[in-house]
């Protein structure tokens, strides 16, 4: 049963599959899929698995935690590329619409490329979930990173 939290977000619940161009530094093409996992708290897990040329090229994880009855939620996730982001982020309704937005920090391992800020913006329209996502790294300006328009594959939890 979905927590009381997360009604509000109750349909970005499920499995996502679709296209999606990346923007920065070099415009790429990927495929693009997101599950987002309701486990009955106030949370929903996510993974997202992209490919590129039908090779793995991205993933991470991290979760939507709602901490209040009016949509605001924060947002914890890791990637492979070293980074981990921690921010804050309101589910809300835009009409019809389901709009999630997180705006987050991200802290760096030594090693990894230096992100400074991460933007998630998700639009859910019946069937098919828009993703975008801007952030400032390596010094540079704050800017589009990745686009892509998912369809509803699945249901998850």
């Amino acid at each position: 049963m979905t927590h009381p939290r997360v009604q509000v977000a109750a349909r970005l619940i499920g499995t996502w599959s679709g296209d999606g161009d990346g923007e920065t530094p070099r415009p790429f093409h990927f495929a693009d899929s997101w599950e987002f996992v309701d486990a009955g708290k106030p949370f929903l897990w996510f993974v997202e698995r992209t490919t590129r040329d039908g090779a793995p090229a991205h993933t991470e994880s991290g979760y939507l935690r709602f901490v209040d009855d009016d949509g605001g939620l924060e947002v914890v996730a890791a990637l492979p590329t070293g980074q981990v982001e921690i921010g804050t982020g309101l589910a809300c309704q835009d009409g019809d619409d389901l709009v999630v937005t997180t705006d987050a920090e991200v802290h760096n391992t030594s090693t990894a490329k230096q992100v400074s800020r991460i933007v998630r913006r998700f639009r859910v329209t019946g069937d098919v979930l828009t993703y975008e996502m801007d952030m400032a790294w390596s010094g540079g300006p704050y800017e589009r990173h990745l686009s892509s328009t998912l369809r509803r594959t699945g249901v998850s939890g």
